[in-house]
């Protein structure tokens, strides 16, 4: 079962590597994160990933933290080298977890791919959505979340 609404957010240990960077917990005060999971073999992730890139540019400058995690779904998505070059493909700006003992991915409870955590400005769980849909179900409550 998912993390529940209102839940503080999970740890973020357990990743085998990190590109560009660690996430600084400390950064997270007082401003909503977005972690989301994905994987190279995920078709879906592969398509979201220029919304994402969006979204870095409308909400990431009114204070949106961004955490990518990469947890495979498969053997081949444990390759290193193909993960840092898709991050650089997809632009991926923000640390991306390399979650290969899936880790990260057990401590969100989660079990989908691409999977989306939106987390308030006092770090509690306000939406989670998946899937090939999940984005445009979380638009609407990020909007609302900087409407204040």
């Amino acid at each position: 079962m998912p993390i529940r609404l209102h839940t503080p957010m999970p740890s973020l240990e357990g990743a085998t590597d990190w590109i560009n960077g660690v996430p600084d917990p400390a950064e997270f005060i007082g401003n909503p994160v977005l972690v989301y999971f994905w994987a190279l073999s995920c078709h879906v992730c592969h398509k979201n990933m220029s919304k994402l890139k969006s979204w870095r540019t409308s909400y990431g400058t009114k204070g949106l933290i961004f955490v990518s995690i990469h947890c495979p779904r498969m053997k081949s998505d444990v390759n290193f080298s193909k993960v840092k070059t898709a991050v650089a493909a997809y632009e991926i700006k923000e640390p991306c977890g390399i979650d290969n003992l899936h880790k990260i991915k057990r401590s969100f409870k989660n079990e989908i791919w691409p999977a989306y955590f939106l987390f308030d400005r006092e770090g509690k769980l306000k939406r989670r959505v998946a899937g090939n849909a999940g984005l445009e179900m979380l638009e609407s409550v990020m909007e609302k979340l900087f409407d204040k």
